[in-house]
């Protein structure tokens, strides 16, 4: 069954791509291209955030074993501190894009923002639960970062990443206050500013 990028961009490889992590005072801004294989359709995919553990790990597995082109794309909180998270997240979408080894011919991106690409694209509002291939994207990128998440969380055991995955929550807000921050926090955030004295 075709997916709804080919209904509307019947003539056209198009990748869907989507964001991860615009809100933790922790890590990364990570963003995932996917163009999907419309003769290997992969059943239940939906906008990330709305599936459990296990079903976004079962899919994100089938993704990469299914996809006709993945590539992830990622700017550390140097840069999200640099440039500030909408331009950081911006510069990862290129990234995730120009990562990709088939070039696509159009690109959807969830949400109402486009970054500058080489080729055709255009922003999708609420993109992840209505277009496959953004919602393939939002997957891998979820996955992925979560899994940084559980790899810093072995680095700072006393953090509970694994837990909060660097967002602000009040055990994450508990943990700075009473450890600091890290080298992975995100110095130009209120909280962690705050933490470090420079508000």
């Amino acid at each position: 069954m075709p997916t709804e990028a080919e209904f509307q961009f019947p003539h056209l490889i198009v990748a869907g791509v989507d964001e991860v992590g615009r809100g933790p005072l922790v890590g990364g801004v990570v963003t995932a291209a996917v163009i999907l294989d419309p003769n290997n359709p992969i059943a239940g995919l939906a906008d990330s955030k709305k599936l459990s553990d296990k079903k976004r790990d079962l899919l994100f597995d089938e993704i990469v074993l299914k996809a006709k082109a993945f590539a992830i794309g990622r700017a550390n909180p140097q840069e999200i501190d640099q440039l500030n998270i909408l331009h950081a997240t911006m510069l990862a979408m290129q990234r995730a894009v120009a990562g990709l080894n088939i070039t696509p011919q159009h690109v959807l991106i969830d949400g109402n923002r486009v970054p500058q690409l080489a080729m055709s694209s255009q922003a999708v509002v609420k993109g992840d639960a209505r277009v496959e291939e953004i919602s393939a994207a939002s997957i891998i990128a979820k996955v992925t970062r979560d899994r940084e998440m559980e790899a810093l969380d072995k680095e700072y055991p006393q953090f509970g990443f694994a837990k909060h995955k660097g967002y602000p929550t009040k055990l994450h807000f508990e943990m700075i206050e009473q450890h600091g921050v890290t080298t992975h926090h995100r110095k130009s955030f209120k909280p962690v500013k705050k933490a470090l004295g420079l508000l």
